[in-house]
């Protein structure tokens, strides 16, 4: 029996499909707002009460019940005073969504713009041997390492990692922590890597980047204080010693969305369901 795809495409079918994509989406930025902020605990402390509710339900505790239940009741009104920091910013980031806006456009330029801010500054201390670590948050979050450092929170530029690393200066020493496109910290602490493979001419710099790529997904880049070079690492790998060409081709690859990269998952499953159906 031959599968036909378009008795799926119903209106019932997609109705559904929407539903959980807007939820999903919903879920999601709503993840993202709050990801860093003191509202996680807080939302792990509502999760706590709503779960404790259904178990006392479940094991017919009545005062304990109904306790939670004025809990429940009046968490309404909690929500929006605990939270209003994080819907404020929420709704003002809504505020500024235009429909007909090319944020993909934005995104990328941004992305762009970061490399070369990267690329400055490496160039700049590169050729005089000043030692630079800077890690690029990826999709494994970096707070544990992000406390250990300065705040600064701030936009990158090349300027400003070229004066953060300069010799005998309060914040020169450890790690720059990027995400997205701004410096969230200086001076961050991040785990020595004890592989054998790692060349016994690299130095500290060279194993807190291995280390920081072999526990989380992160890309760091790393300035020789000895000889100049150039050290990527991620996931454990690390590239030595290479050139402006090759490291510029590598973070083009990994942190500027190509054009395939624009488009949602969903939205490629559905273009390949298309094809297939209409083979």
């Amino acid at each position: 029996m031959q599968f036909n795809i378009a008795s799926l495409l119903t209106w019932h079918t997609l109705s559904v499909v929407l539903d959980v994509l807007i939820t999903w989406y919903f879920l999601y930025h709503l993840t993202l707002l709050i990801k860093g902020t003191k509202a996680v605990q807080l939302a792990n402390g509502i999760l706590l009460i709503l779960i404790a509710r259904v178990l006392a339900g479940w094991a017919q505790l009545t005062t304990v019940t109904f306790l939670l239940d004025q809990i429940v009741s009046w968490s309404v009104i909690g929500i929006i005073v605990i939270f209003q920091p994080e819907i404020r910013r929420g709704l003002e980031k809504l505020g500024r969504v235009s429909i007909f806006s090319d944020r993909e456009g934005s995104e990328r330029k941004q992305q762009e713009k970061l490399v070369k801010e990267l690329d400055k500054a490496i160039q700049y201390m590169s050729k005089r041997r000043i030692g630079a670590l800077i890690t690029i948050e990826q999709k494994t979050g970096l707070d544990d390492y992000i406390e250990t450092g300065i705040k600064l929170d701030a936009l990158v530029t090349g300027e400003l990692l070229i004066n953060i690393f300069i010799p005998n200066t309060p914040l020169h020493d450890g790690a720059v922590i990027v995400k997205g496109n701004r410096v969230v910290v200086a001076s961050a602490y991040l785990p020595l890597s004890d592989n054998a493979m790692i060349p016994k001419s690299l130095g500290t710099r060279h194993r807190a980047a291995v280390g920081i790529s072999e526990v989380t997904d992160a890309i760091t880049v790393v300035v020789s204080e000895e000889t100049g070079g150039v050290t990527i690492t991620r996931n454990g790998q690390f590239m030595v010693d290479l050139s402006q060409q090759e490291y510029l081709k590598y973070l083009r690859a990994e942190l500027v969305t190509s054009e395939e990269k624009k488009q949602p998952w969903f939205v490629n499953l559905v273009q390949k369901l298309w094809n297939w159906g209409e083979k």
